[in-house]
């Protein structure tokens, strides 16, 4: 298996062309050669601002119906394809196969609510005769594509993630450069080479799979008008200084928590609690990293989690049992390894798990873990939940506020007031109620406030992102 470089309708870097780099992929799980991916340099990645550039001054002015139709021919052939696109994710990233399949069904699904954005967006009438002076007066507003957008994704969702940022910008008329993460690069470029063969314009789509050095270079050039950037917040924050005078989308890390309330359903809290620390061994932005438990519920929420934690099936992502697979590097393991370590040095209690073989870390539950460890306040990025009781909503909220991020939290009450209140007071992008904070719909506004970034994703929410409103008014007769 072999992945290229897409340049202004080009596949660049086949297996034969000794121009251009190659990179071996190998499994995280067994360690067997996946593929390669071609791999280029600054010519390449110059060539595709180029490419893009050029394309906008006509893809900016392409009718509705055409975008709408490219979108709607992506997710047509995602669907067809469904089966070969879920067993590459699951060879080349680790994730288990059933977790494989949703993001692909995800997939197309976004590219369809792109589509489907397109009957009624960009377009408002705003009444002027509010205001005495604006009888006379009609006022429109339009939203116009930005230009150029350079999408860096990550590994963990090379598929859903990159839809995420291609999706909006092609629905806009806006033309895109992604490169794609070192660990995941021929599962993005392969869905490069879909939107290809799906009739994208040359230059619309480009991909380039490099040096992040060189990444950060091409952020000098004008011509690119935006930044839409998923991964680490050391890396997000820099970039935005590097486009300090032009929009940037940053989404970035997280150690979501979820509050468990006295009036809660335990076993249903237990069991989703679980689900949302440990499935594809937590490598998700807003996986659970810890559970507040209000202290009056505490021993016996405490029992299940530590039962549902052992009971937990880890192994082989191909097995279709299997909710925890490896880690997606020995590096990524290390430091899940070191933080446990760190915390019960420090005093936290190891409830369950904790173990490792390899890249595999067995899901880990651990208590009172202290919020000067590592893992009490920096994301983990593994299969790891902490846990501690509060003596009420009230303390869990300052607590889950002092973190550093805040993406999305989770609270289970049946308390229609105690729900709102920690709506009303969580300082985070999103709240989930009576579900973990993991849950993501892929057409609801998603992003997180102070270290984990700004901007919103989820489809319309982009597009408003990667498109400028634009007023006119008009004196009447």
């Amino acid at each position: 298996m072999h992945a290229e470089l897409l340049i202004d309708g080009f596949f660049v870097g086949g297996p034969c062309d000794q121009s251009v780099g190659k990179e071996v992929i190998r499994s995280p799980f067994d360690g067997k050669i996946v593929g390669t991916a071609a791999e280029g340099g600054w010519a390449e990645l110059r060539t595709c601002i180029d490419a893009a550039h050029s394309a906008f001054e006509t893809w900016k002015n392409a009718h509705r119906h055409e975008r709408q139709s490219l979108l709607r021919r992506v997710a047509e052939i995602v669907r067809e394809r469904e089966s070969e696109l879920s067993e590459l994710l699951t060879l080349e990233i680790g994730k288990p196969i059933t977790a494989s399949r949703g993001e692909v069904a995800r997939l197309a699904l976004t590219f369809e609510m792109a589509a489907d954005a397109l009957n009624g967006y960009g377009l408002e009438s705003l009444p002027l005769d509010l205001d005495p002076r604006g009888g006379s007066y009609k006022c429109t507003v339009e939203r116009f594509p930005r230009g150029v957008i350079f999408c860096i994704v990550p590994y963990n969702w090379p598929f859903n993630l990159t839809a995420h940022k291609i999706a909006p910008a092609l629905a806009t008329g806006n033309t895109v450069v992604v490169k794609p993460s070192p660990l995941a690069p021929i599962s993005t470029l392969t869905l490069l080479r879909i939107i290809h063969e799906a009739g994208c314009p040359p230059g619309v789509v480009n991909g380039w799979n490099g040096p992040a050095v060189l990444a950060q270079k091409a952020l000098a050039d004008g011509r690119i008008k935006m930044l839409s950037f998923t991964g680490s917040a050391e890396v997000g924050w820099k970039l935005k200084e590097l486009m300090f005078d032009r929009p940037v989308a940053l989404e970035l890390g997280g150690d979501a928590s979820a509050i468990v309330c006295s009036d809660a359903d335990l076993d249903w809290a237990a069991q989703r609690l679980v689900a949302g620390a440990f499935a594809y061994a937590g490598q998700i932005c807003i996986s659970i990293q810890h559970a507040l438990v209000v202290e009056s519920v505490y021993g016996p929420m405490r029992e299940k989690l530590i039962e549902l934690t052992q009971a937990c099936s880890t192994g082989d992502p191909a097995d279709e049992s299997t909710v925890v697979g490896p880690l997606i590097s020995d590096l990524a393991a290390d430091k899940v390894t070191k933080m446990i370590e760190e915390s019960v040095t420090l005093g936290a209690n190891l409830l369950a798990g904790g173990s490792r073989n390899g890249r595999m870390i067995q899901p880990t539950l651990i208590e009172n873990v202290p919020l000067s460890s590592r893992l009490g306040h920096e994301e983990v990025f593994g299969p790891v939940l902490t846990l501690q009781s509060v003596e009420n909503l009230e303390k869990a909220i300052q607590i889950v506020n002092q973190s550093q991020y805040g993406i999305q939290a989770g609270v289970f009450t049946n308390s229609l007031s105690e729900a709102e209140t920690a709506y009303r007071k969580l300082e985070v992008g999103g709240v989930i109620i009576n579900d973990y904070p993991t849950l993501r719909f892929d057409n609801m506004p998603y992003g997180g406030v102070k270290r984990s970034g700004f901007g919103r994703e989820g489809v319309r929410y982009a597009m408003d992102e990667m498109t400028e409103p634009k007023t006119k008014v008009v004196k009447t007769k």
